[in-house]
Order: C-alpha cells, then structure tokens, then sequence
C-alpha cells in the first residue's frame, strides 16, 4: 500500500447510527481508506442521531433540531465540514444547515426555514444553532478533496476484470440544490473511484432508481419489486457486483435478497446470486489494505466468488491475447524467411 500524504485533510467525522450496526463495515471501510488516502477523520463528539428519514415525518423543526446538533458539535470542535458516509444522514445535516442559512419570507409569515426555523430549532437545542459547518459525502471527500488520479496512484492490487454495476440510490446527488454534488440523473463519482481500482465499470441505467428504502417495513412488497427489478437490470448488464454508496439500499439488496429473491421467483424471475460491496470496500481491496479490516465477512452474498471469476476471466483474456500474439509474431517471421529470395515449400492444391 502506498504511503499516505505527510500533511493530511482532517474532517469531521459522523458515523450516523447505521454505520455503528447494521452497516458497521461501511464505517470501517471508509476509516480505512480515508486513512490510507491521507484524510484524517475526527468523530464529531458526542454525535447523537441526526433524525433520519423518520424524524422530519414527525415534525420538520424537530428534526432540524437533531441534525443542528451535530453540525454544532462539529463547529465547537474546529471543524466547518462534516463528512458521513450514509446518503440519509448527509440529506438531514445538508437540510438543516440549508434552511438554516435560509431568508425570510418577504411577507413575514411563519416558515418552515430562515430566521423562525432558526428560532424554532435554538429554542429545542436550548443554545445557539451552528453558523457555518455544513456537511458533505465521503465519496465527495475521495473524489474532490483526494482525487481521482490520486486514487489510482496509491492502487496496488487493481481490481482488473471485474465487472460492476455502480448504484447511487436515491438521495445521494438530489436533490440537486441542496447536495451539490455531481449530476442527479446520471452520477459518476463512484464509477470515476471504481474505473480507478481498476473495475470495469458498466453503464447501469438504473444507477438511480428506488430500491424500495424504508418501504420495506410498511409495503415490503414494494422493496421487493423495486429491487428485483434492479437485480435483474444488473444481470442483464452481466456484472459481477452491484456497488453500493447507502447502507438502506444495501439492505435491501443483499440482506434481503431472500425476500426480493422469492417475490422474483412468484413472478417467474430469476434468482440473483450477484454481491452488493460498499464501493469503500473495493477501493480498501485496491489499496491493498487487510481483508479483515474492510468488513468483507459482513456481505450476506460473498464477494469472493465474484473476484475469482473475474480473476479467471481476466487470465483467460492475457492468455488469449499472448497466444494471438505469437501467432501474429509467429506468421511475420514465416513471411520474412519466405521473403529472402526463397520460394516457400507449399503443397499443390
């Protein structure tokens, strides 16, 4: 592995309550690689849940509230960025901090944003609300602050001959004026990081599309056509893995691909068998970190197999090139023997 940089970017950091659960490797995953890359990560202190998707259903001050808090401890601390890897938790912290930032309504009337969402959200928080911190994506981090080329460069074990299917979800680039961050209809940060591990990265239309999310309580039948219909599109597309940047599309993708398996196999579908990494975890494998800290153990469809058959895949390409080569090699000295004023010993037709 390459050495990381002697002068660091130190962030703050915010787990969010999946990546110490559920979705505990995406958090190590992204530890490691942010590492390995030379960005320092500082665990926001004393973080608390930012609220999620549950929380503004409930009440939208409530869950600016929960966010604020976050992005205030970050800010008392030094730091006016936050990174978390979980698309949710980055929706909920760039929401707070936008309608924080938010203007008046010219006619004075109560508002969900700007100075009576200020009021609303210090009088829950019982202090002043954060001026400054805002929030951004780990992928945003490794592919604006790190870069791409840098990315490739510390690259050690290339991930050559897999074949994979980058999944953004939902709510990572939208909406786009309160992300700001690469293009909503058709993303291309984690293909860019993935192309630099070395991965054939195809062109998956559905790279946006619901998975069902949280949907999977309530309507599970929901989650399940959603993500069938993704599993399939994947197939078609003949990947090895379908990548993954939120830790709920994850669960629905991988472990629960008991139940979106069965639902497909009612409608006269296919039973998919294709792994669901975290893109942290194929670029941890790139960079030649340890396998045991990248939380590979965790995926409930091993990525192991994937990698070996794209490892035979790709001898098999090397030796079918070599041997092309040596035929090629092998019918140019044949043409320049025969060309020195010989005449080549053919039989007659």
């Amino acid at each position: 592995m390459s050495a990381a940089p002697s002068n660091p970017l130190t962030l703050a950091y915010y787990p969010g309550c999946s990546q110490t659960g559920t979705a505990a490797e995406y958090d190590r995953s992204s530890r490691a690689c942010c590492a390995a890359l030379g960005v320092e990560l500082v665990d926001v202190p004393d973080w608390t849940c930012c609220g999620s998707t549950p929380a503004h259903t409930v009440d939208h001050f409530l869950a600016g509230a929960l966010a604020a808090r976050n992005l205030l401890q970050a800010e008392l601390a030094g730091h006016d960025r936050v990174t978390t890897p979980c698309p949710s938790c980055l929706a909920a912290l760039r929401t707070a901090s936008h309608h924080l930032a938010e203007a008046p309504a010219e006619n004075g009337a109560p508002q969900d944003s700007g100075p009576n969402y200020r009021a609303e959200v210090e009088r829950l928080l019982d202090r002043p609300a954060p001026l400054r911190a805002t929030a951004v994506s780990v992928l945003q981090v490794l592919t604006e602050d790190v870069g791409v080329e840098a990315i490739a460069s510390a690259v050690t074990r290339p991930l050559t001959g897999l074949r994979v299917a980058p999944y953004y979800g939902c709510i990572m680039n939208r909406p786009p004026g309160l992300m700001q961050f690469d293009d909503p209809e058709n993303p291309t940060a984690m293909d860019r990081v993935l192309e630099a591990c070395g991965a054939t990265v195809v062109d998956y239309p559905f790279k946006t599309e619901c998975c069902g999310a949280a949907f999977g309580m309530p309507r599970l039948d929901i989650m399940q056509r959603l993500s069938a219909r993704l599993l399939d599109m994947a197939a078609s597309c003949g990947v090895d893995a379908i990548v993954v940047a939120c830790p709920l599309c994850q669960m629905n993708l991988d472990l629960r691909r008991g139940q979106v398996n069965a639902f497909s196999h009612s409608q006269g579908g296919t039973h998919h068998a294709m792994p669901v990494p975290y893109f942290t975890q194929l670029l941890g494998l790139a960079l030649g970190l340890p396998e045991s800290g990248l939380g590979l153990d965790k995926l409930v469809l091993p990525l192991g197999p994937a990698l070996t058959a794209a490892r035979a895949r790709e001898d098999e390409r090397i030796a079918r090139t070599q041997a092309e080569l040596a035929a090629k090699a092998a019918r140019k000295n044949g043409t320049s023997a025969n060309g020195n004023g010989s005449k080549e010993n053919t039989p007659c037709a």
